[in-house]
């Protein structure tokens, strides 16, 4: 399926190259600066070094991954809004982008209006992780015991907001429950005081939940996407308890929202091929993550679809980041 994608994008690459002289021909003239709105060594500037290092070598245009960490993605996005919309400034997102479109009450920039869909990149399960102590083994028990104890159940989170919130709260609501989110500093917070039991639960990011599983430090009880992870082949899904639930910690690649059609074409073929190469989607397995591209206006239309969706979800926790 990726294989055909691929081979369209790049037929539709083609095609613009062989017409008139324009911005395709032209891109990328000078380095691509790839905004990240997250630290060095996150889930997002993992996807986006290995992208950006392939891209450096394919077109022969350095790709600076630059780091901006603060306010939840909001600052990083500030600064691809006021780029030149040519292609030369992308940002790597991940569904926060979609969930600040609601978790915050006033924004510089309109989510959907403001800026264009490249292409998506991969998919990333969360794994449904509880104490050990708890003594649960299933989706089923889980949601059995929290009807049973209604309000006495907690759940973890790597803060409010946080793609592990939404997570908790999307399945507090499919599965008709009542439980109490707490808040942490971030995941390794969070999965401290699930091993210790503070929290019964927690839909932890699968890099960190692995090897945590495996030690038997946590009780993994399924993963979030709609799909079994290869590297944790043996858990269930979600959805397979609640049938049709799909929580992707999804990864994609913006830019600006004037940005020439057959730039953003040329980009996504670029990134199809990356993710197509063996040693990327090594790469990528190690981190639980699955290839998953998209054309411009499909992504497009993805990011207008979560937004809707989690803002519903947002409403329903009654998170607020302002």
């Amino acid at each position: 399926m990726l294989i055909t994608y691929i081979t369209k994008l790049l037929a539709g690459a083609l095609l613009v190259t062989a017409g008139p002289i324009g911005a395709q021909e032209k891109f990328p003239n000078k380095p691509i600066r790839m905004l990240v709105p997250f630290s060095a060594g996150s889930a997002t500037d993992f996807f986006a070094r290995a992208v950006g290092q392939k891209m450096a070598e394919n077109w022969g245009q350095q790709v600076v991954v630059d780091n901006r960490p603060s306010a939840g993605g909001v600052i990083a996005s500030e600064l691809l809004l006021g780029s030149t919309p040519d292609g030369h400034t992308l940002m790597m997102v991940s569904i926060g982008h979609a969930v600040n479109a609601s978790l915050y009450s006033k924004l510089p920039y309109d989510t959907i209006k403001d800026f264009a869909g490249v292409t998506l990149v991969a998919d990333v399960p969360n794994v449904l992780v509880t104490t050990p102590a708890l003594g649960i083994k299933s989706v089923k028990e889980l949601i059995d015991l929290a009807k049973s104890k209604s309000g006495q159940i907690n759940y973890g989170s790597a803060g409010v907001g946080s793609g592990t919130h939404m997570n908790g709260e999307e399945f507090k609501l499919a599965a008709g429950i009542n439980v109490v989110h707490v808040p942490f500093k971030g995941t390794p917070e969070a999965l401290t005081n699930t091993i210790g039991g503070s929290v019964q639960y927690f839909f932890a990011p699968i890099t960190a939940a692995v090897p945590l599983v495996k030690s038997g430090k946590v009780t993994g009880l399924a993963v979030s996407t709609k799909t079994r992870s290869p590297i944790l082949p043996d858990l269930p899904t979600v959805g397979d308890t609640l049938r049709g639930f799909d929580f992707n910690l999804w990864t994609g690649l913006i830019g600006p929202a004037k940005m020439p059609n057959d730039v953003k074409q040329k980009i996504a073929a670029e990134v199809a091929r990356i993710l197509a190469l063996p040693d990327v989607k090594e790469r990528l397995l190690t981190q639980g993550a699955t290839p998953h591209t998209m054309a411009p206006s499909e992504f497009d239309a993805f990011i207008k679809n979560e937004v809707l969706r989690l803002a519903n979800v947002v409403k329903a926790s009654g998170a607020r980041a302002d």
